[in-house]
């Protein structure tokens, strides 16, 4: 392979690299194929008959006139021989990249279709396998190489998510132990001191900010396990216009403009659950990361195959590096740990989670005059018959 990359297929695909391989050995075996038939012929060629004395003047002269005469024939044979040569290698040379390329093509087939599938596999469907059957080669042992590492994958997934399902369930318990102690405490008779109140709000709002991100690990860990199992045909402009109105306070007290435009012919199949959760997050960040007198644009709206929801607020310029990074779990601008005053963190990575568990996508956009710009993109469902907003 040093060869080819002293040719400058250095940064090329292993195909062409196969290819001019091949193309060099089709015309390397050809040329020293007519080269060996040109030298046999020539040495073949080159017999001469044998002076005698015995015979007459006259019969010498005569058998050198016929020996030239042979010669000249067989110059022009080898001509002729010559003539077909060049023709015969540049034919070769011409064909040969096509040949090449056709044999490495058939050679890495296997290969394309192991990436092919590789690259279908994502975390959301680690329990697939590639499965290759095929006789015991070297393309088989990668295959089997990769479900093997796919199965150690899925296993330190599955291993993932069990674990944060769990701690989430168990710190619960505590959580309400604690939420009963409070209620104790201030609950005996007698005055309260006023820093045993302030101690026990101070308390209250940092175990309720616990409660959430424990809710928002469940969820994600639910997300993330699998396709949901209450599959249903849910209207996406609905769930839209109740986050709304469930969020009109809050709206009202920063002095937000709502501009909504929902297509209620919108529908999508998926666990209503689930869905509302991902629409209450796209609010919930839209409104606290807003600021006083300041806009909200939420659409709906799809084609034949898809459907859209946008949920656009403005701002202030953001960096668009760290605005690709918000769907990651905990992770918000500016920076990568809980404990800030507006969530957990997860919001984003629920959201991301429930798009591509129901076959969509989430797409993050840093506005250039400022602000964010979100967009979940379904699968789009037929409008059940009779249904109605």
């Amino acid at each position: 392979m040093k060869g080819t990359s002293r040719l400058g297929l250095r940064g090329h695909g292993i195909r062409l690299r196969f290819t001019v391989l091949y193309m060099a050995l089709f015309l390397l075996s050809g040329a020293a194929l007519l080269g060996i038939t040109i030298a046999v012929f020539v040495r073949n060629t080159k017999a001469t008959v044998p002076f005698d004395g015995r015979r007459s003047p006259a019969a010498e002269r005569r058998i050198a006139a016929l020996q030239a005469q042979v010669h000249q024939l067989q110059d022009q044979q080898l001509r002729q021989l010559l003539m077909g040569a060049a023709v015969a290698l540049v034919v070769m040379a011409v064909v040969s990249p096509l040949l090449g390329r056709t044999v490495a093509g058939r050679m890495l087939r296997p290969l394309r279709t192991i990436t092919a599938a590789t690259r279908r596999i994502t975390a959301d469907d680690l329990h697939r396998r590639l499965a290759v059957a095929a006789p015991h080669d070297e393309v088989k042992d990668l295959a089997d190489t990769i479900d093997g590492l796919l199965e150690r994958l899925e296993a330190a997934f599955d291993a993932q998510r069990l674990f944060a399902a769990n701690a989430s369930h168990e710190l619960r318990t505590p959580l309400a132990t604690m939420r009963a102690a409070l209620d104790v405490a201030m609950a005996k008779p007698g005055p309260v001191p006023a820093s045993t109140t302030a101690l026990s709000d101070r308390l209250r709002t940092e175990l309720d900010r616990i409660d959430r991100l424990l809710d928002g690990l469940l969820t994600l860990a639910r997300t993330e396990h699998g396709t949901p199992q209450d599959l249903a045909e849910v209207p996406l402009a609905r769930l839209v216009s109740d986050a709304l109105d469930v969020r009109a306070a809050d709206v009202a007290v920063i002095e937000l403009t709502v501009d909504s435009r929902l297509d209620d012919r919108v529908w999508i199949r998926g666990s209503r659950a689930l869905l509302a959760r991902m629409v209450d997050n796209l609010i919930d960040n839209a409104v606290a990361h807003n600021h006083p007198g300041g806009w909200i644009r939420v659409g709906v709206a799809g084609d034949e195959a898809d459907a859209r929801l946008l949920v656009e607020t403005g701002g202030s310029v953001l960096d668009r590096e760290q605005v690709g990074r918000l769907a990651r779990p905990f992770h918000r601008l500016g920076v990568d740990r809980t404990g800030g005053a507006h969530g957990s963190g997860l919001g984003l990575s629920i959201v991301s989670a429930v798009a591509a568990t129901h076959g969509g996508s989430l797409d993050l956009h840093a506005r250039p005059e400022g602000g964010l710009r979100v967009t979940v993109t379904l699968p789009r469902s037929a409008v059940p018959a009779g249904a109605s907003r």
